[in-house]
């Protein structure tokens, strides 16, 4: 560890430099230890001239977290002194060392009260903002002779000090309490009188009612200072006096909340300040700024409203980004109230996703995403997709879940609502919500209509690219559960995509062995493959082959999915449907559902393709005299067109002689083991 020597008399800047310069704590800690024994010793000794010195250094430890209450007596002393910097550096330990509760803060009331009568007005300044940072009630109370003497002059500069008497939590009352002649006298000093009140209505809402009787002469003074001419004291930018106008603002918006008289009294002062006011200098847009927070306080009336979300959208425009930023901070609180208001602005707000800073822009984009309606929904989520396409990596998944919920809430047809969800899956389908998946598996699901256009589209992504995970899954999940679907080759909502059984298990193979492959994507990639056992007719033993492959698999979740698929290829394999008619685009199945050593039920589905439905659907069936057969009524007797529903019937059979059986020309001999 090096040891940083430094004699008593070391410069404050000169121990704040090796304090910066410490490595670890501990050393820092061995520095502070070693200067504080210093001054502690110095403390102890007559007055050398370093009294002032070592309180500033004792200051900064003190603000560094280290104890210092032991330079609580030495700041007693340098108050009193006649020197007016030991005095000041005395004042400031006062304010941060002491509080009301400490008997140190007794010692420095008579000094306070002499300095309150000192000739001058810096060291008057010194005692007055003592006494408002940590002086108690009784403390005012010993002192109010002064400081009404203090009201009384002229000094200007002394009033504004007085008025910071009310910053104190336990001084405020209690001044206005004992003595309230003195906001007469504080009103000489306009600025310090409207900070004074403010500070009282904001912490004791009992006064509100006494000085909401204030507000007329509130408006008139602030009146005077839009409509006054220029004015070289007060005069910033050309807007008179700004930061008076923004306290009375603030003011008349606390007075004016939840009051329908004082709001009353306040609307057309607002509209005149509005309209009066340059927007094109800071100072103007920060009394604009004031006034359009006061508008959407107080019950203002609408065309007010619609005045103040017009002001906001000027700024908008502005080259400061602060301005822009504070602008879409407020807009987005007001957009659900104000939502018409707010809407005439869109394309204002839209054109900042474009901007160069970061924050303007998220604000942009939570302010877009609340404009969204069911009347721009398509419009504004062009732009949103746009963004998307670009935006930073940090606000991808916040755009993602916004458009998703835009999407869910206001999507004007189930098609759209598939494609917005598929195009942020293709741009960003890294960054999207663990239950986007499922949520769209769902959608799709309830999409009866769409299942052909769907399986199509995903099928195009998969083959396009394997590398989105959120993707892949659900274009995995549709290949397995409207497989038929896309081996049709027919689809009139999109160009269809003519393929073969082997390519789309080429594809979903592809999934399996690809390093990009997540585990789940890989699980979903499986139990597809396993569903189309039951909706291909030429390459079952592929499938076969393939899970069984995953059947010894590191993966323990994989593993598991495939030796219960292949237990199902073993124990169940008789249940599969094998497809006994299929003539003019009428397509029926049979599969057994139950079967024992002389009995079977058996289940029929008939299916239709063609474009029209086929109606009075009857199935019948013939059996020799030694089996007996019992058909179940039918589900129906229509069948829609193009594939879009089923005709279910179930069928009975006692064969105890176990003889063959025939549909139309075909014979049926493929009936699974123990077969007849």
């Amino acid at each position: 560890m090096v040891v940083h020597a430094m004699s008593p008399s070391v410069r404050l800047q000169e121990m704040i430099r090796v304090i910066r310069g410490a490595r670890t704590q501990g050393e820092e800690r061995g520095v502070i230890q070693r200067e504080c024994a210093a001054i502690r010793a110095q403390f102890r000794q007559a007055d050398n001239g370093t009294r002032s010195h070592n309180l500033a250094k004792l200051l900064y430890v003190h603000m560094l977290g280290y104890p210092a209450h032991f330079g609580q007596m030495e700041c007693v002393r340098l108050i009193a002194s006649p020197r007016y910097n030991e005095k000041r550096v005395g004042y400031l330990g006062a304010m941060m060392l002491l509080d009301e509760k400490q008997d140190a803060s007794l010692l420095i009331t008579n000094s306070i009260k002499n300095d309150l009568s000192h000739s001058s007005q810096y060291v008057q300044s010194l005692a007055l903002c003592t006494l408002g940072c940590m002086g108690s009630a009784e403390m005012c109370r010993d002192l109010a002779p002064e400081i009404d003497r203090l009201l009384r002059a002229s000094n200007s500069y002394i009033k504004k000090k007085v008025s910071s008497l009310c910053r104190h939590t336990h001084t405020q009352l209690s001044v206005w309490q004992l003595f309230p002649s003195w906001f007469g006298l504080i009103a000489g000093v306009l600025h310090g009188a409207v900070v004074l009140i403010t500070e009282l209505c904001e912490r004791n809402p009992e006064t509100l009612e006494q000085f909401r009787k204030a507000v007329p002469e509130l408006v008139q003074i602030m009146k005077g200072l839009v409509m006054s001419g220029y004015s070289p004291e007060h005069n910033v930018a050309g807007i008179s006096d700004p930061f008076l106008q923004v306290r009375i603002l603030r003011l008349l918006r606390i007075l004016g909340r939840n009051n329908e008289t004082a709001s009353d009294a306040v609307n057309d002062l607002l509209a005149q300040v509005a309209t009066n006011t340059d927007s094109s200098k800071t100072a103007g847009s920060a009394v604009l700024y004031e006034t359009v927070l006061t508008v959407m306080d107080i019950k203002s009336e609408s065309g007010l409203r619609v005045l103040a979300v017009n002001i906001l959208g000027r700024f908008l425009l502005n080259n400061d980004r602060n301005i822009r930023y504070i602008s879409m901070t407020s807009l987005q609180k007001i957009v659900q109230t104000d939502h018409n208001a707010v809407q005439r602005h869109r394309g204002t707000i839209v054109d900042c996703l474009k901007d160069q800073d970061a924050s303007v822009k998220r604000r942009a984009l939570e302010l877009s995403l609340a404009l969204v309606s069911a009347v721009n929904i398509r419009s504004l989520m062009k732009e949103l997709l746009l963004f998307l396409s670009s935006c930073p990596p940090e606000l991808r998944a916040h755009t993602t879940s916004g458009i998703f919920n835009a999407a869910e809430r206001y999507a004007p047809s189930q098609r759209w609502h598939i494609d917005t969800i598929l195009h942020v899956l293709t741009t960003a389908g890294g960054d999207v919500r663990d239950e986007t998946v499922p949520n769209l598996i769902q959608l799709i699901t309830t999409a009866t209509e769409l299942h052909c256009y769907t399986v199509h589209k995903l099928y195009r992504a998969l083959i396009a690219d394997i590398s989105v995970q959120s993707l892949v899954q659900v274009a995995c999940w549709c290949i397995g559960e409207y497989g038929d679907l896309l081996l049709r080759g027919e689809c009139e909502e999109t160009e269809p995509v003519q393929v073969a059984e082997d390519d789309v298990l080429d594809a979903l193979e592809t999934v399996l062995q690809s390093h990009m492959s997540s585990p789940a994507t890989r699980g979903f990639a499986l139990t597809a493959t396993m569903k189309l056992s039951t909706r291909i007719t030429h390459n079952v033993d592929r499938i076969r082959s393939i899970v069984s492959i995953y059947g010894s698999c590191i993966d323990v979740e994989l593993q598991q999915r495939a030796v219960e698929y292949n237990a199902l290829f073993k124990k169940y394999d008789h249940m599969r449907y094998v497809i006994v008619y299929e003539k003019n685009g009428v397509t029926l199945k049979l599969q057994t559902d139950r079967q024992t050593d002389t009995g079977m039920t058996i289940t029929l589905t008939a299916t239709n393709s063609t474009d029209r439905e086929i109606t009075s659907l009857t199935l019948q069936a013939a059996v020799p005299k030694s089996v007996q057969l019992q058909m179940k009524a039918p589900s129906g007797d229509v069948i829609p067109a193009h594939g879009l529903g089923q005709v279910t019937q179930t069928v009975l059979l006692n064969n105890p002689n176990k003889v063959g059986l025939r549909s139309d020309t075909v014979q049926i001999d493929s009936f699974p083991s123990p077969a007849w």
